[in-house]
């Protein structure tokens, strides 16, 4: 008996929680008004108290009982979202006991990022699906979450109400802005720009291989002398497949090569929205394409086929992207595995540039968009090195180089890209 006793106490005082400040103080005015009538004997004034009492308590159970009868589901209109596009949220409810349930105040808790949170008032539900639509407009690239679907159940005199979640939270995939792009760059996709010469080799002579930083259980026997005394740290082979033919896209997305981080306007946002148009343009214009980070581990490998489920591999990645803390520019090889290399470029020193330069045939076509991050204000952050050192660094090392600011559209320094020839001469002003 004591255990029943115990079991139902809780429940009970759960119930009673429910109640509002209104029914708080019915509920003490009829238990006054009952101790009244005890008192001087009155039984009319008795008879109010009862009634009085049982309204918050008959409210009360009604209220949660029909609040755990009640369905409800979220549907996304787009698997994914574009910043800055539209998309829609369409929420079903229904009712699934005989009880009726009152009056609900439903509340989606959506993130800022995605939009305004919405709130609905419900009435009468009935037992089939009723549908409640709202837009959402993302303002912020990433993996975004949806919480859970808060329903508020209150009665028609405001005496009571409950709290319950009744859909689970929903992920929701914001990518890149796609840009529509016109125009191939010269022997895109051919490495030095010979039709069928295609390279197996990064520059220097070294095989197929990149390296990273040593760590804790890596194999001693893929140490990579060479890079380990050049960079006075333990430096391993990562072994990869040979990248034969096709375009590697480089992506420099390192925190300090950048301005505005976290923001949708920063110069970050700028490069992976170039990034990724190029990347769909060129995979569907049939080439192959490798997008590869600033220390040279790949984002994304060439898809074994085109079409939409390609492109969303490309851009789930891109939306997933989060900067890096590297100071510099580590490849430790080739990007690029001696082919055609589109390198999208932060604030870039010496250095870094050095690093690129290094391992590429002067022969093999290199291409880079250097993104003038100064003309991104950061309050506070020091200037950069002058983007103009790095782009004559990278002109008189062969490549083709165009200087993107903020003001710069995406087709307008793809467009420019490819107007650099092939072969030639370093030109002033953005080209060789």
């Amino acid at each position: 008996m004591t255990t029943s006793a115990g079991r139902r106490k809780p429940a009970l005082l759960r119930a009673l929680s429910g109640l509002t400040t209104r029914g708080r103080c019915l509920l003490a005015a009829g238990v006054a008004a009952a101790i009244c009538a005890a008192v001087l004997n009155e039984r009319g004034l008795l008879r109010i108290a009862v009634f009085v009492i049982a309204l918050p308590l008959l409210t009360v159970l009604l209220a949660s009982a029909s609040r755990v009868r009640i369905g409800a589901r979220r549907l996304l209109s787009e698997e994914r979202v574009p910043v800055g596009g539209d998309g829609e949220v369409r929420l079903d409810l229904w009712r699934t006991g005989r009880l009726p349930a009152g009056e609900i105040l439903l509340e989606d808790r959506v993130p800022q990022v995605l939009g305004v949170r919405p709130r609905f008032v419900v009435e009468r539900l009935p037992h089939h699906p009723v549908s409640l639509r709202y837009p959402i407009r993302p303002g912020l690239r990433g993996v975004h979450r949806i919480g859970s679907l808060r329903a508020t159940i209150t009665d028609p005199f405001g005496l009571c109400e409950f709290d319950r979640d009744l859909a689970p939270p929903s992920r929701i995939v914001v990518v890149p802005r796609i840009t529509r792009l016109q125009g191939m760059p010269g022997g895109a996709g051919t490495g030095g720009g010979e039709t069928g010469n295609v390279r197996l080799h990064a520059g220097h002579g070294e095989p197929d291989v990149m390296v990273r930083q040593y760590r804790t259980g890596d194999d001693l026997r893929k140490v990579h002398w060479r890079s380990t005394a050049r960079r006075d740290e333990v430096m391993v082979r990562v072994e990869e497949r040979p990248w034969r033919g096709g375009t590697t896209v480089l992506l420099d997305h390192r925190a300090a090569a950048h301005h505005g981080i976290g923001t949708p306007d920063g110069s970050l946002e700028w490069a992976i929205e170039f990034a990724a148009s190029a990347c769909l343009h060129l995979g569907r214009a049939g080439m192959p394409v490798r997008l590869v980070s600033g220390n040279g581990l790949p984002v994304v490998d060439a898809p074994q086929q085109s079409g939409p489920q390609a492109d969303g591999v490309v851009l789930d990645a891109l939306a997933a992207l989060q900067p890096t803390h590297d100071r510099e520019l580590a490849t430790g090889a080739d990007p690029g595995h001696g082919q055609e290399l589109v390198a999208v470029l932060g604030t870039i020193g010496a250095q870094g540039v050095a690093e690129l330069t290094n391992v590429r045939t002067r022969g093999v076509r290199s291409l880079a968009v250097l993104v003038d991050t100064a003309s991104w204000p950061e309050p506070g952050r020091p200037a950069g090195p002058p983007v103009d050192e790095a782009a004559s660094l990278l002109r008189s090392a062969g490549w083709g180089v165009v200087v993107a600011d903020r003001s710069m559209r995406i087709d307008e320094a793809w467009t420019r890209l490819c107007s650099i020839p092939a072969r030639g001469p370093v030109q002033a002003g953005g080209g060789w």
